[in-house]
């Protein structure tokens, strides 16, 4: 069978970058902040909410695309150790809102100082200027991406 190069296909270049970039802040958000990854990453969720509410566990597990059981047991643990808090959500009488505890809002701010590491070292070598492009091309490829309807295949 004739091996496949796939180092130069974008999927699976951003996927890999992905993976690589997750890994390292998990393991120094675990050291130095006693968080895993998805725990860092549903507080950020949580602070970045841009219903103007707190959202619910359903909206959470949308954003980050994870199964709402998945997010209830993360939520769960989290609120086991006074991280975040349920109340009833004010938009939705079935649903819990999540809100964060004090100390949550102080572990973002030392979650992003942790993201600045690792993204210092995976751009080490990229100018200011590449930095800006690297950046701008991929929020275009996220906006292309959250186009409503499939992929066509047109090319531009």
């Amino acid at each position: 069978m004739k091996k496949i190069d796939l180092s130069q296909r974008f999927g699976f270049v951003v996927n890999e970058v992905g993976r690589l970039y997750g890994r390292q802040f998990d393991q120094l958000s675990r050291e130095e902040l006693g968080l895993s990854r998805a725990q860092c990453r549903l507080i950020g969720q949580v602070a970045y909410s841009e219903s103007g509410h707190a959202p619910t566990q359903a909206e959470i597990a949308q954003n980050l695309d994870l199964t709402p059981m998945a997010v209830a047991t993360l939520v769960d643990r989290m609120e086991a150790a006074g991280w975040i808090s349920r109340r009833p959500s004010a938009t939705d009488r079935r649903a819990n809102a999540i809100e964060l505890q004090p100390r949550a809002q102080e572990a973002l701010g030392k979650a992003m100082a942790v993201s600045d590491r690792v993204q210092e070292a995976a751009l080490a070598g990229f100018s200011a200027a590449e930095r800006q492009q690297l950046v701008a091309m991929l929020q275009r490829v996220r906006v292309n991406l959250q186009a409503d309807g499939p992929a066509t295949g047109a090319q531009s």
